[in-house]
């Protein structure tokens, strides 16, 4: 046999070694996925009723019930955090893009790195000292600042890196035309890096709604319906935290619902930042 043919066979037994590690690397990463959403199906979809979205917990100990009061509190607790982090978050991103090699500037991304860091519960602390203490009552408003000082370096620096992927062009063709620079930035380049920061803030959203550490600091829970901010509110982190530890079957079969829903929630956000990105790129071929 040649020596070409040789290296030829070596090639392509290392060529099929390689793809056989990398096939079983993959299916290591995605077992762990599969497992839990297995779980989860098998424990969660037997509990997830109408019942469960529409009506409030029962005592302690009685059947039935659901987690209504829950699912609204998440929802508005994310979503007053995201009305409290997405200008805050545009804002810094659009600074660092633009202002980025200044040593301010430095000193911010460096503290957004930090913050994007912190454990959750560390934030969480944080916030109970800032504004639960001063105001005597755990709140809904605690929650939502403790959720969009999650959300706010995420959002910042996916603001940062869509801003400066904008082409240098389309700003001078605008600055050519007369336009100042903050109209340029707010009908041109945002309007250009809208599908990216779309994506950074689905992300955001998708890691808040999952956190409970900061939540059991500053919203606490509330068996309740609660629409004020300055009182504690139920959300479905705490609440499956709760159930979970509780000494009640049913209640444990209902945190097996509520994790399920939260795991539907955070999929279908992942799923629609991920057709956020892959639109964009088609859009730039």
């Amino acid at each position: 046999m040649r020596i070409s043919e040789m290296h030829e066979l070596w090639r392509r037994f290392i060529n099929a070694v390689s793809l056989t590690l990398t096939g079983v690397c993959t299916v290591v990463v995605m077992a762990p996925v599969f497992i839990i959403l297995a779980y989860l199906l098998m424990n969660g979809v037997r509990s997830l009723n109408l019942e469960f979205l529409t009506s409030l917990p029962k005592s302690p100990g009685e059947p039935g019930g659901g987690m209504a009061n829950a699912i609204m509190g998440s929802f508005y607790m994310v979503g007053l955090g995201l009305i409290l982090a997405l200008p805050v978050g545009v804002g810094a991103g659009v600074y660092l893009a633009e202002f980025g090699r200044t040593r301010y500037a430095q000193v911010v991304r460096f503290m957004a790195d930090v913050l994007n860091g912190v454990p959750s519960i560390v934030i969480g602390v944080s916030v109970w000292a800032l504004l639960v203490v001063p105001m005597r009552s755990f709140s809904a408003l605690a929650g939502g600042v403790a959720l969009s000082f999650i959300m706010i370096p995420m959002i910042a620096r996916t603001t940062e890196e869509m801003v400066r992927a904008v082409p240098n062009a389309l700003r001078e063709a605008s600055l050519g035309l007369g336009a100042t620079y903050a109209r340029t930035m707010w009908s041109v380049v945002l309007p250009a890096a809208r599908g990216g920061i779309v994506t950074g803030v689905m992300l955001a959203l998708a890691r808040a709604f999952g956190e409970a550490a900061p939540l059991l600091f500053t919203a606490l829970g509330n068996r309740f319906w609660n629409f004020y901010l300055d009182r504690p509110m139920a959300n479905l982190p705490t609440q499956i935290y709760e159930y979970a530890k509780s000494p009640y079957v049913d209640w444990h079969r209902q945190a097996w619902a509520a994790a399920l829903m939260l795991i539907i929630v955070v999929l279908v956000l992942n799923v629609i930042a991920r057709t956020s990105t892959r639109e964009r790129f088609r859009a730039l071929r």
